[in-house]
Order: C-alpha cells, then structure tokens, then sequence
C-alpha cells in the first residue's frame, strides 16, 4: 500500500499544475482575465503599442545636439584623459578614418550597415560622428567589427576588441597532464 501514495519519480509538466477556475455545472462558462489591467478580449481587440526607445544622452546632452557640436565644445564633455588627447591636436590618421567612416555611411543604402572600415588606432577615441558606422578593429592577430553604438561615445576602440583569448579552465586535479595525440 504504501507504494501505491508515494509521489511519482519524475516531475510532472508544467500543464498539469495550471489551475483552471472551477465552475458551478450548469452555469454558464465565465470569462477568464488574463490577470492584467483589464481582460484579454480588450487587449486582442487593440494595435499592440510602439515601442519607446529611451533617448540617448551623454553626460546630460541629447544625442541630436552632440553631432552638431564642435570638436571644442565636445571635448570639454570627455573624461580627463581624452581631453588631454584632443587638447595636444588631432593627427593625420585619425582624420583619415573618420573620412572613411564618412564615405562608407554616404555609400549604403538607408537601413543597411555601412561596410567595415579597417584599422590599426585603437586609441582612438569614439566621437558622436562615428555613431552607426561599422570598424573593424585590430587586436593583433586579426580584425573585429565593432559596430558603434552611442553608449561608446568616450571610450577607445581597443576596449570592444580583445587582444587575447579568454582561457577556458579545465577539470580541477588534472594538473597539466598531457594528452598524446593518436
């Protein structure tokens, strides 16, 4: 007997521990909210809402006023040590790759990403001009594509591409043993 009450060895799924609403037999079905604000018939019945992107704003400045800013008035917004870098003046390949992230936006079609533009400065810092363009990074060994985001306005290239491969630890006690190949 004692078998027979002994809860089951697997867990039961999940449809057999939705309750249900019980009602009287006889009466009629009753309408079952979906337990929000209102029923689910309303919800079926409307346009699903938009969705609201939050708009971006460095350091208390909206993103629009950042692209029309000047060099200047920017770099006063940077932290300490990007400031220091503009303040001792912008150097021919800097420019040079803003020219070809420039002619890269100007060259897609509306919607598409921009191709890649390749490049070695990974100090160099992201201006809001650069925002949607597609740069591949070099971390040594080969090129990542770092799309711009608004969020990395301030920082450097190099930090969105990782120079080493991040170790993956093995089973503890092994110790270094080696596995001869076959």
């Amino acid at each position: 007997l004692k078998a027979f009450w002994r809860k089951p060895l697997l867990p039961t799924p999940f449809w057999h521990r939705v309750s249900l609403p019980i009602q009287a037999r006889g009466s009629p079905p009753r309408p079952v909210s979906c337990g929000l604000s209102g029923s689910c018939l309303k919800m079926a019945d409307e346009e699903p809402k938009k969705r609201t992107f939050r708009k971006y704003s460095y350091r208390g400045i909206d993103l629009d006023k950042l692209l029309d800013m000047s060099n200047q008035d920017l770099m006063e917004l940077f932290r300490a040590r990007q400031r220091r870098k503009f303040s001792r003046g912008i150097k021919r390949k800097p420019i040079a790759l803003l020219k070809k992230l420039r002619k890269a936006k100007r060259e897609t079609a509306y919607g598409e990403k921009p191709e890649a533009v390749k490049t070695h400065l990974r100090n160099m810092v992201i201006v809001p001009e650069m925002i949607g363009s597609v740069v591949g990074v070099y971390n040594g060994k080969q090129y990542i594509n770092v799309e711009i985001k608004p969020e990395m306005i301030g920082h450097y290239l190099a930090e969105f591409s990782i120079t080493y491969k991040p170790i993956k630890h093995g089973r503890a006690g092994m110790k270094g043993a080696f596995v001869p190949l076959k």
